[in-house]
């Protein structure tokens, strides 16, 4: 399972799903990390400066291009939750601590 992560400086869940600066990808087997792949994206820079139809748009590339199958984060708006749930994207809320961690456990979890 391909999942993507808000990914703080220290390894922990950055609470701004939406302002992420950087986000990482993980292949995860039987609960296992096979892959971790951390990318800046800027989030919260752009959030500001561009709209929100845009900056979804902008979201909805870069998980299409990941190939990502669920998304781990505290939280998120409605409306990106709406978009993403429309692009078969599992979304894990409610995550807080270490971003390994936080990713195994939502890979394990039922769809």
């Amino acid at each position: 399972m391909r999942v993507c992560v808000p990914i703080a400086a220290d390894g922990v869940v950055d609470p701004r799903w939406g302002r992420a600066e950087r986000l990482a990808f993980a292949d995860v087997d039987n609960g296992e990390i096979k892959s971790w792949e951390e990318q800046e994206v800027n989030w919260g820079q752009l959030h500001e400066i561009s709209t929100e139809a845009r900056h979804h748009a902008n979201v909805a590339r870069l998980m299409r291009d990941h190939l990502v199958e669920a998304v781990v984060a505290d939280h998120m708006g409605p409306g990106m939750l709406a978009m993403l749930e429309r692009m078969k994207i599992r979304v894990h809320l409610g995550a807080s601590g270490d971003a390994r961690k936080a990713v195994v456990l939502a890979s394990l979890s039922p769809a």
